[in-house]
């Protein structure tokens, strides 16, 4: 069983920054793709990005290529996401996913493991 607790979310204004964390649990972390998604009210979760297993590949969704970066330390079992230029439409519950296969997917049901989310809103 892998937990995912993310941490870091809040309040910002808009063209403010947040970087997320994602703490796991579990020594195979360095095996995991691991992805981050968001879902706002009444919409569809959203893959937003995610990396490989040992971080050497990334993929990003088209709104928040650059100005979101995934990343992760291993040794600390931890994938982050660093979100600058932040606007209003950027809020939403963000979640960190685990992807057994170590690809860097972007589809949801690709993932196994799902952390309980981290609100994040941005006001205008």
């Amino acid at each position: 069983q892998v937990q995912l607790v993310e941490s870091g979310g809040g309040l910002v204004q808009a063209g403010g920054s947040l970087r997320l964390s994602c703490a796991t649990s579990g020594r195979t972390f360095s095996s995991y793709a691991m992805g981050w998604f968001r879902q706002a009210p009444g919409k569809e979760r959203e893959f937003i990005a995610a990396i490989s297993r040992a971080g050497i590949y990334t993929s990003y969704s088209d709104p928040v290529k650059g100005r979101f970066t995934i990343s992760r330390d291993n040794a600390k079992l931890t994938v982050y996401l660093q979100m600058n230029s932040l606007k209003p439409e950027d809020t939403a519950v963000y979640y960190c996913a685990a992807d057994f296969t170590g690809v860097p997917r972007t589809d949801a049901d690709d993932y196994n493991y799902w952390g309980q989310g981290t609100q994040v809103t941005v006001s205008s």
